[in-house]
């Protein structure tokens, strides 16, 4: 690296370390919320992070079956996995949501009520709620989640793109952020930040560029697949971008992704600063950061 690069590079990451603290101070705050929440009980050797790709259809019979037998893991559940019959056998003790559909009048209103409906009447267990610090129309998750069960925890949103021996400080005192653009990372930098040595992935497929056309108005349109829906693909359709809501255009889509994958690596390494192991138990996932070991279940 030349000296003009290394200064360059220098500059810039005064400028974001400047920039994350100025937002931090106005649009958050610095309390760590998580940390000082802590874990539900004495937590098991492993967090599980159950996302929502197809492939987890395949994965939560062995797992429950697992569960069963006694094996010691805590669960990690996402968005909309309530709404599974398996939801009560599994019993997660963490949940996290970060979609901004969550605390945002959408088009989405109508099921993320239901949702809050399902986490009230079926969580009769303790749980850890995880939410986003950042809620500019002031929902008020307490009133849409009464249930006493459930205790509402914000997390930190802001990214800090700056210096990186000071990124992993912040996220050791929950300051940081892993909103790299799935609720999934977030879900991994909360079980680091609780103290877990060992985080596995399921249904974590990542098949973010599987699907992807361009239809007749040139409009970016995908076929997604959750595992809720069998796995199957649905027709192709537009997506848009979730803050403002505007249709993708394939350059901001594909580099959304980009940073997705590298977001990551990062999480990776900071694991291995902490002495834990990130393993990705997705058959067929798209992430290589992390070391796998699939599940041999069925399909």
């Amino acid at each position: 690296m030349t000296l003009f690069e290394k200064t360059d590079l220098f500059l810039r990451n005064l400028y974001e370390t400047a920039f994350y603290f100025s937002v931090m101070a106005v649009k958050e705050n610095f309390r760590n919320y998580v940390g000082r929440a802590g874990t539900v009980g004495a937590p098991a050797p492993t967090m599980a992070v159950l996302g929502n790709g197809p492939a987890l259809a395949g994965e939560l019979p062995r797992l429950l079956e697992e569960t069963k037998r006694g094996e010691e893991r805590d669960f990690m559940a996402v968005n909309f996995f309530a709404e599974d019959d398996r939801f009560a056998e599994l019993r997660p003790a963490y949940y996290v949501l970060s979609d901004p559909m969550f605390f945002r009048d959408t088009a989405q209103r109508d099921r993320v009520a239901a949702l809050y409906r399902t986490l009230n009447e079926r969580v009769a267990w303790p749980m850890h709620l995880y939410v986003q610090y950042y809620n500019p129309e002031r929902f008020d998750y307490r009133a849409a989640l009464p249930n006493p069960n459930i205790r509402i925890i914000p997390f930190h949103t802001q990214m800090y793109r700056g210096f990186r021996r000071l990124e992993f400080w912040l996220y050791r005192r929950g300051l940081g952020s892993a909103n790299f653009g799935t609720v999934v990372q977030v879900g991994e930098y909360i079980a680091l930040l609780l103290g877990y040595k060992r985080i596995e992935l399921y249904g974590v497929d990542h098949t973010l560029l599987e699907g992807l056309c361009v239809d007749d108005g040139n409009r970016l349109c995908r076929a997604d697949r959750h595992y809720y829906d069998g796995g199957e693909p649905a027709a192709p359709r537009p997506i848009f971008q979730k803050v403002p809501p505007r249709p993708y255009t394939m350059s901001v889509y594909l580099a959304e992704v980009a940073e997705l994958f590298r977001g990551h690596e990062v999480l990776r390494d900071y694991a291995a600063t902490l002495g834990a192991r990130i393993v990705n138990r997705t058959r067929g996932s798209m992430i290589d950061a992390y070391e796998r070991s699939e599940v041999k279940g069925k399909r």
